[in-house]
């Protein structure tokens, strides 16, 4: 349990840090340039450490969970990208 929680906790944590930075280039000026995406990368390398356990806590192999969401956007989105239509009008069953 304690590494599901680590993994939830540094999922929120991280992607908020990662929020942050796109957010203070649009709104705050901040250069999108080398240094930027550099510290956008971190922040993702993050995230997929915390995803990673996440995916070792549930006994998950990573892959599938990746193959399982490539299943549900091609049955979600039936032309092979996105609406705006089938995203707000989802079959039953489509969490």
């Amino acid at each position: 349990m304690a590494l599901l929680l680590t993994a939830a906790i540094g999922l929120a944590a991280e992607g908020g840090e990662f929020c942050e930075i796109p957010k203070k280039v649009a709104f705050q000026g901040k250069p999108l340039d080398q240094d930027t995406i550099f510290h956008m990368k971190r922040e993702l390398a993050y995230v997929m450490w915390y995803w990673i356990n996440a995916c070792r806590a549930l006994d998950l192999d990573p892959n599938e969970v990746i193959a399982e969401n490539v299943r549900k956007l091609e049955a979600r989105y039936p032309g092979g990208s996105f609406d705006a239509y089938y995203s707000e009008n989802r079959q039953d069953g489509d969490l």
